[in-house]
């Protein structure tokens, strides 16, 4: 080849590559997103902010790019002004020129704006903007949701959004937010075990599983979190069960620490009950039965908690009417009134917050006989909120004599202790009993949503969320046509509700799994003909008419778990998904485990009082006969919560060893001990 045909060749080339570099540079600006933020942004702004350009990053294939205001505009691309009139001036200026609805009292706390401009560059913008900086984030993150398809749930149920188009992103109509109807929306970190074992160190969330946690709150718009189990709850370093699960167990601070920063940057306020059995500074549990001998040792407590821990970040300051170690009753060992104490504990405790905290929110929770005090006299002062708690399955067992001029909220349930490992699905309960505390309580100034351990329980958490919202709008079978259309085809959703409604049915009578696990330590119990022993507790007798008092609620449950068992299989045959079967068939098959494995005991239960009343060594060997079957269903039982899980992002998570301790769990030696106890009931010369 020629010299002058290479140099010809080596010019075309650097031509055609310089045409190229040029037209990708004017692609590059004509189609670029441009989010346009204040010079007065804040970290949690920018953290917003950060988070809609991942989300575009996720179904836009063009580049995004955060500039701020005071850099000249470029003359083209796509652009979206993002702030508050405080910390934007262009909106600001959009506001005073009357092109927008929006300034700190309209729409007001926690509202926003959507709409659509023209900026001095000529070009069309979108304006994403807030009365404040909550208004701004749900402003955003709703336009996230609804316009561009996003999960606020994406990490936990894996729905990706679909890609969109340049055009999409500008194709909404203009709209207002109005402020959520509960203008505090407190996630309670409760009992969250398998969320803190199932990877990383036990009892501790990993990283990744915290932080996703904190961010689909924020988007599902809960604005507070209540740390709890984080502290280092006592039952984590004094129960013999988690000792034994745990002998190191030590609350990491600096861990702490860095969770309640990333909360604050999501834009989530602390909230934090001032009890004193926290690992982090414990306080001896005699001196919490005697206010009126130990009152300097909880005020000392306190002001460590406020000075020299992490708590001293806390926003919203809890107290409970009730011993301050263990979530019990208070039960005075001097002689004292425990209205008359806790009336001076809310004065003398409000009193120390306010001076080191001008602006804290100090709330009053009435959890179980803490109702009874405040119809019967406990009086907290009139700067505290006080806030009402349902019985575990989101209703009430008490309801307030008289609100007395106090701001007042709720303290519900998306899951409960009784329920831990298996959802209750209630949108239609969460419906009608916040609609009645909201209208006959004005029971709307704050609400505390108990997760447990966060992922089995999204759909009542967001159902919480929804009604907070806009209370006029929510309604229980629309919600669970619009949730389980948002994941499931429109052949399988019908069965994904009928499925959750019958496993709600299933659980009447506050019957979740894990009572049933206690039913089922009743049954062992009495077939062993030992006592149910209990770590630091006193045993308690073998005793058959208390298993009888669960047969017949244990038959109905068995029913109404087929019913849904039936309903989760026709879905998951028209969507075998990973997330339909994780949500809807594995939390079903879970519980009908346990269920047939309890059938079985209170068959043998009943057979060997059968051959206790009537000595028919016939009956009792048809109890024997049903060991294997049983062995069998326990052996079934643990595979599946060992394996059950279809997506390895979530192994483990069900595993035995990594559950909550309460009420315990079946074995194989207790169906020995079951065996060896039949075999000595049996005549020496019928063997």
């Amino acid at each position: 080849m020629s010299k002058k045909y290479i140099k010809k060749e080596i010019l075309l080339c650097s031509l055609i590559a310089g045409l190229f570099f040029l037209f990708s540079c004017s692609n590059t600006k004509r189609d670029t997103i441009y989010l346009v933020v204040g010079e007065s942004v804040s970290n949690v702004e920018l953290s917003t902010v950060t988070d809609l350009k991942d989300d575009l990053d996720k179904v836009i294939g063009m580049p995004v790019s955060i500039i701020s205001e005071k850099e000249r505009l470029p003359k083209a691309g796509l652009f979206l002004v993002l702030g508050t009139t405080t910390s934007n001036t262009l909106i600001k200026e959009l506001a005073s020129q009357e092109q927008i609805a929006l300034s700190v009292a309209v729409p007001g706390a926690r509202g926003g704006v959507w709409f659509k401009t023209s900026l001095k560059n000529k070009q069309k913008a979108i304006v994403l903007g807030g009365s404040d900086l909550q208004g701004l984030q749900y402003a955003i993150y709703d336009y996230s949701k609804e316009v561009l398809g996003i999960d606020p749930l994406e990490y936990w149920t894996g729905k990706m959004p679909s890609k969109k188009t340049k055009e999409a992103v500008f194709d909404f109509t203009a709209k207002t937010i109005a402020p959520p109807k509960v203008p505090l929306l407190v996630y309670f970190e409760n009992d969250v075990d398998e969320l803190a074992n199932y990877r990383g160190k036990l009892l501790e969330y990993d990283w990744e599983s915290y932080t996703e946690m904190i961010n689909s709150l924020v988007r599902l718009k809960y604005n507070a979190i209540q740390f709890f189990d984080m502290l280092g709850r006592p039952e984590f370093y004094v129960r013999p069960e988690y000792k034994k699960l745990k002998p190191d167990y030590q609350i990491d601070i600096e861990y702490l620490d860095k969770m309640i920063d990333y909360a604050k940057l999501k834009g989530m306020k602390i909230q934090i009950d001032f009890e004193l059995g926290y690992q982090i500074h414990p306080m001896d549990e005699t001196k919490a039965e005697c206010w009126t001998t130990y009152k300097e040792d909880w005020i000392a407590a306190w002001r460590y908690y406020l000075e020299k821990t992490p708590l001293s970040k806390t926003d919203i300051f809890v107290l409970r009417p009730r011993n301050q170690v263990w979530d019990w009753e208070y039960k005075s060992t001097c002689g004292e009134s425990k209205i008359d104490v806790f009336n001076d504990v809310y004065k003398v405790f409000g009193d120390l917050v306010d001076s080191y905290n001008s602006e804290a929110i100090k709330v009053a929770i009435c959890y179980s006989d803490g109702m009874d005090m405040y119809n019967n006299g406990f009086n907290p002062p009139k700067d505290w909120t006080v806030v009402w708690s349902d019985h575990g399955f989101g209703d009430f067992q008490y309801m307030p004599e008289a609100t007395r001029g106090y701001d007042f909220g709720t303290y519900m349930h998306a899951g409960y202790w009784l329920n831990h490992t298996v959802h209750n699905p209630y949108p239609n309960k969460v419906e009608t009993v916040m609609k009645e505390m909201f209208q006959q309580f004005d029971a709307d100034k704050y609400c505390l949503v108990n997760g447990q351990n966060f992922r089995p329980f999204l759909l009542n958490l967001e159902a919480y969320s929804a009604v907070c919202d806009n209370p006029d709008s929510f309604n229980g079978d629309s919600f669970y046509k619009t949730w389980t259309t948002r994941y499931f085809s429109e052949d399988a959703a019908p069965h994904a509700v009928a499925s959750m409604k019958w496993l709600h049915d299933a659980q009447k009578g506050r019957k979740g799994y894990v009572e049933h696990l206690w039913e089922i330590r009743e049954a062992v119990s009495y077939l062993s003909n030992a006592p149910i022993r209990r770590p630091g507790k006193t045993p308690i007798p073998y005793d058959y008419m208390r298993v009888k008092g669960d047969y017949e609620n244990t038959a109905q449950c068995w029913e109404n778990i087929q019913k849904a068992l039936s309903e989760a299989e026709k879905g998951y045959e028209k969507e075998e998904t990973d997330f339909y079967h994780a949500y809807i068939l594995l939390p079903v098959q879970l519980y009908a485990d346990l269920i047939a494995f309890e059938t079985t005991l209170h068959a043998m239960s009943k057979l060997k009082r059968e051959f206790e009343i009537s000595k028919n060594i016939q009956v009792l060997e048809r109890a024997k006969k049903m060991i294997p079957e049983a062995e069998q269903q326990l052996e079934h039982i643990y595979k599946r919560r060992a394996e059950g899980d279809l997506d390895d992002k979530w192994k483990d998570w069900y595993a035995v060893k990594n559950r909550r301790q309460n009420n315990g769990f079946p074995t194989q030696d207790m169906l020995m001990a079951i065996q060896e106890n039949l075999e000595k009931l049996t005549p020496l010369n019928k063997k």
